[in-house]
């Protein structure tokens, strides 16, 4: 599994984080995490038990926040405030807010390529968000959860755990993850994160060597971005295309989205640097195989000419043996009958030959020479067989040709 497969993947779990304007996460990266730290530093375990359940709800958005503010800066930290939040959302039944720290951890875990570690955590949240859809409220939300707050949160999670699987090798099992997501993007037509989910779907089945399922999953893609009007997301989705083409071996068409994915890479060259980079050596290899296909159509078509040349000067020689051949068996057919032998006759088929040629009948040469009708026409068919002919006037003339009379 390549690092850009794991980046890939990370895509898909960063667009598809939820929008929930209740607890939305404050930015504190840029100025005061070292602030906020000092501040929930003097809630000792003692002053938690004593915390009121605003205080609480407070202190728990600042874990969350701080987990958040380090999930890029201190991983350690990060792990360790998603682990204080749970101290405070667990054993309170506040679902809502153990379900994001545990699906928090679960992709700390995802990220140290510690999976089953990462599914237990990604499981917990699954439990939790499951509770949550069961009627569980919490302070924040004591009136429960809209339908769409819940199949946001599976959203994430089907996608999070999918992208798990993907990574362990089972396939099957990320599939079946991913079409649970992507029903639910269909569902509310959030377009920008179906499009991101199909890109990631279409790496997988390039890199399965399933390129139908590849080609099906990228113009999904396409077509949702398309529809998203996110032009990131189309040139992903061409990129991808192209890609797969260029595996294919249709560098033309490879090419072609390519090209196309160039446009918006070569616009945003400062934000998408690896992206721009990574279909830079898709070009390159597709312009590549494309020189090498030329080559060896060009060395075809030069072989091909040679061949069909020399198909002509083969055919016209066979004209010339076919001809030689004929003028030899002529030649041959002379010398045999220069050389072959006379037909043998005895003293009585020699009579009856002498007889045929003067002229007589078959009563008559068996009058002549005192035999009966039969017996000279016994000899008589005998004859017309040792001369091969058909009649009497053939064998007549045969005998003669071959000094026999």
């Amino acid at each position: 599994m390549t690092m850009n497969r794991i980046l890939r993947l990370f895509l898909f779990l960063a667009a598809a984080l939820p929008c929930r304007p209740a607890a939305a996460y404050n930015d504190y990266r840029g100025h005061n995490l070292d602030s906020l730290e000092r501040a929930v530093a003097r809630w000792t375990p003692d002053a938690v038990d004593r915390a009121s359940e605003e205080e609480l709800i407070a202190l728990n958005r600042a874990y969350r926040d701080l987990m958040l503010g380090y999930s890029q800066l201190n991983a350690e930290k990060g792990f360790f405030y998603a682990r204080k939040a749970l101290e405070i959302s667990r054993p309170r039944g506040w679902e809502y807010a153990s379900s994001d720290a545990l699906r928090y951890l679960g992709q700390l875990f995802y990220g140290r390529e510690q999976y089953d570690s990462a599914m237990v955590y990604y499981r917990a949240a699954l439990a939790a968000t499951d509770r949550m859809a069961a009627g569980a409220v919490s302070p924040t939300s004591p009136e429960g959860y809209s339908e769409r707050e819940m199949d946001d949160t599976y959203s994430v999670l089907y996608g999070a755990v999918g992208n798990l699987y993907n990574m362990m090798g089972d396939i099957p099992q990320a599939m079946e993850y991913y079409r649970k997501a992507g029903e639910i993007f269909d569902k509310y037509g959030w377009n920008e994160s179906n499009a991101i989910l199909y890109y990631n779907i279409g790496e997988t089945w390039v890199d399965e060597g399933d390129f139908p399922a590849a080609e099906k999953a990228y113009l999904r893609s396409l077509d949702y971005g398309t529809a998203a009007d996110d032009s990131l997301m189309v040139a992903m989705a061409r990129k991808g295309l192209g890609r797969l083409y260029m595996e294919k071996g249709r560098t033309w068409k490879s090419l072609r989205y390519l090209h196309a994915a160039e446009e918006y890479y070569s616009a945003h060259e400062r934000e998408e640097v690896d992206f721009a980079k990574e279909n830079y050596e898709y070009m390159s290899a597709a312009l590549l195989a494309q020189r090498k296909t030329l080559m060896l159509l060009v060395a075809g078509a030069v072989a091909l000419l040679l061949l069909t040349g020399g198909v002509l000067l083969l055919a016209g020689k066979l004209r010339v043996s076919r001809k030689e051949q004929s003028e030899v068996a002529e030649v041959l057919e002379e010398t045999l009958q220069e050389i072959r032998p006379a037909v043998a006759v005895s003293e009585r088929e020699h009579e009856i030959l002498d007889l045929l040629s003067k002229g007589y009948t078959t009563p008559q040469i068996a009058e002549g020479l005192h035999l009966s009708p039969e017996t000279v026409k016994w000899y008589r068919k005998k004859l017309l067989v040792k001369f091969d002919v058909a009649n009497a006037a053939e064998l007549v003339t045969k005998a003669r040709e071959g000094g026999v009379i």
